[in-house]
């Protein structure tokens, strides 16, 4: 294929362009705020089934705690109905007598109620520590998800920006650009990691920094200026100027 110098020598400006474009499309997929948020996400699913059996075990201590105070009154309202028959005392001994054995057995009954009451709200206090614990670690992460969101989205729209600015400055050049060359530019590109056409450098290939020698050095210093000359390690374009050496 035959294309005049400095059009090969333009190529280069449109693989700047292109190297830009794929860098651009690089950063975009491999952002650190997508690795935070990924994170993040990990985080608030996980903390959010934490808060679940916290809550659980808060919502079942009161359950339990609200059985026991009930189990209390029911002994205490049997204890204060006992006194006041005690206090009538018109009630044969016998019964008086009974009354009394029912009223210390109630009051240690009160007791050991109250005392597995207590240990109960000790535990509920633990509990919703724990719940308590999990809620502000919860909101802070939901805290850090919406910061790190805006920064991918700032991150985001600037490299939007840029790559729109890019291509709108491609395009104008490919289009002065042999349709020819610019078509098997492009092909080149694709099968190549994005490379297609590179400056010859101090006797060396720029896509794959082979050195040139023996025949292949021959055949790329004696092509003509407009002869599009290929590598024949990795098939890129070679562009040749006064710093390639050859």
């Amino acid at each position: 294929m035959k294309a005049d110098p400095e059009d090969q020598r333009r190529l280069l400006d449109l693989q700047a362009i292109d190297t830009t474009l794929a860098q651009l499309a690089h950063r975009r997929k491999t952002l650190p705020e997508l690795a935070e948020l990924d994170r993040l996400a990990r985080e608030i699913s996980s903390q959010s089934d934490e808060r679940v059996r916290a809550q659980v075990d808060v919502d079942d201590l009161d359950r339990d705690i609200a059985k026991q105070e009930r189990e209390v009154d029911t002994v205490r309202q049997r204890l204060t109905k006992d006194q006041q028959r005690l206090d009538d005392g018109r009630l044969p001994a016998r019964e008086l007598t009974a009354i009394e054995h029912e009223i210390t057995a109630l009051k240690r009954r009160q007791s050991d109620l109250e005392d597995v009451e207590i240990e109960l709200m000790e535990r509920r206090d633990q509990a919703q520590g724990t719940l308590d614990g999990i809620e502000q670690r919860l909101a802070q992460a939901r805290v850090d998800r919406e910061a790190t969101e805006t920064r991918r989205d700032e991150a985001l729209a600037e490299i939007t920006k840029e790559a729109e600015w890019k291509a709108g400055a491609r395009k104008p050049l490919a289009a002065d650009l042999p349709a020819e060359l610019v078509t098997l530019y492009d092909k080149i590109r694709e099968v190549s990691g994005g490379l297609g056409a590179a400056l010859v450098q101090h006797g060396r290939c720029g896509g794959c920094r082979i050195e040139l020698a023996g025949a292949d050095r021959v055949r790329v210093k004696s092509a003509p200026a407009d002869e599009v000359v290929r590598c024949e390690e990795c098939r890129r374009i070679m562009v040749r100027t006064s710093e390639s050496g050859l």
